[in-house]
């Protein structure tokens, strides 16, 4: 498990030098779907406390269109045309290194969830508060080794590999977790 300091260190480091990349991301957002450009949401994090989570839009304005939270998709039909690219490479999870130096979240650890969703899972799947034992990440064990979690039956077996995460996380779980994602990055796989 990554240290505080990694935390800080990495996750100022990617800022910056992703800097470049945010700001034509953005422009990119602007000319496709408009403003805003940055997407912000009420997540779960460490000990159950929420927080608001930042990335890039990259769905429709209208994705949830008053109908309350909705699961996401893998080939979700609200993401534009932009998104799609945003999401393939994960350059819309950049905004969430913001996260990670405010320490609401960190580089690596269990995906956070909207409390709405919570509520939900919770109902069926008595450990799932277990995930909050630690930081949120922007990348984990469960995101690397499942699919993306479409319903409740799908995040009830994602669960499994978190919890293995919370029990066995380490300093060399994460840097094979993050070595996994860029993998991930370069081969252009969510």
């Amino acid at each position: 498990m990554l240290f505080r300091s990694n935390d800080l260190l990495f996750a100022s480091l990617g800022l910056v030098l992703s800097l470049p990349i945010l700001l034509l991301a953005s422009l990119a957002i602007l000319l496709d779907s408009g403003f805003p450009i940055f997407f912000h949401q009420t997540r779960t994090g460490y000990l159950g406390r929420p927080y608001t989570l930042f990335k890039l839009r990259t769905m429709r304005q209208d994705a949830e269109g008053g109908g309350g939270a909705q699961w996401a998709q893998q080939q979700d039909h609200r993401v534009t045309f932009v998104g799609r690219f945003l999401r393939k490479t994960r350059i819309d999870e950049i905004p969430q290194l913001w996260n990670v130096i405010k320490g609401e979240m960190s580089l690596v650890g269990p995906r956070p969830e909207r409390p709405e969703l919570d509520e939900e899972i919770e109902r069926i799947s008595p450990f799932w508060k277990c995930r909050y034992l630690l930081k949120p990440g922007i990348t984990g064990w469960a995101q690397i080794k499942y699919q993306y979690a479409s319903d409740l039956e799908m995040s009830e077996e994602k669960l499994s590999y978190d919890l293995f995460y919370v029990k066995n996380a380490s300093f060399f779980l994460d840097l094979e977790i993050i070595l996994s994602t860029l993998r991930s990055i370069m081969k252009g796989s969510r």
